[in-house]
């Protein structure tokens, strides 16, 4: 099981933080986390359920993250494990996900899939939601799967659908032109582009959608 001990800054204050794998207990808090990162008019019935959340801790225990600030939960991370085939990415996330429930998780799986990623909007600014994706990486690596994947919402795009494609977009976001509040996060992140999906969420502000996006275990000699 995963726990870690660290300090995150608030501005040039340290702060002692813990990541650590979710439990039973701690379901109020993750919904509560969720309700919190997602507000209105984000739908409710897409916030985590307990169903889902026990799924979670059954299924895959390695692949549910929460961080705590002074013994509250903050934000959490979630992946499950799956066969990614390379030569066919297309995928939506209801699908390659169960809905967030996670029954399609592979054991053998070789790679690592994020299902969702949340941080409280006042904690924001600590750097919790890179400590959340650096730690799923070294599961990444105590796994030793391949790389660890995942669909980003690209929700400054439906400002610019007019003016570029998705892959323009995407490309004047690689070339620092445009900041985008998902995307530039993850390439923070250490994540890289493998290819533009449509009809990956229903997410209006994404236009459906997303970026999957990968960081490969370097430990692993591959040829993909």
């Amino acid at each position: 099981m995963y726990q870690k001990e660290l300090f995150v800054f608030n501005d040039d204050q340290p702060v002692s933080a813990i990541i650590r794998n979710y439990e039973k207990e701690d379901f109020s808090a993750l919904i509560r986390v969720q309700q919190e990162s997602f507000p209105p008019p984000f739908p409710p019935e897409l916030w985590w359920n307990t169903e889902q959340l026990a799924n979670h801790v059954n299924l895959f225990p390695e692949g549910a993250l929460c961080i705590e600030i002074n013994g509250e939960i903050v934000g959490s991370m979630t992946g499950l494990l799956v066969n990614f085939d390379p030569n066919h990415p297309n995928h939506s996330w209801e699908d390659i996900t169960d809905n967030g429930y996670i029954n399609n998780h592979e054991p053998n799986g070789n790679a690592l899939y994020v299902v969702d990623i949340s941080v409280c909007p006042s904690y924001r600014k600590l750097g919790l939601g890179k400590w959340l994706m650096l730690s799923m990486y070294e599961v990444v690596v105590q796994r030793g799967v391949e790389r660890l994947l995942g669909g980003g919402r690209m929700p400054g795009y439906h400002k610019q659908e007019r003016n570029m494609t998705t892959e323009q977009y995407i490309h004047a976001v690689m070339k620092g032109q445009l900041k985008d509040p998902v995307i530039t996060f993850l390439l923070r992140c250490g994540r890289t582009p493998v290819k533009v999906i449509a009809n990956y969420l229903e997410d209006e502000e994404s236009r459906d959608y997303a970026l999957l996006m990968e960081w490969k275990n370097p430990f692993l000699t591959r040829n993909s």
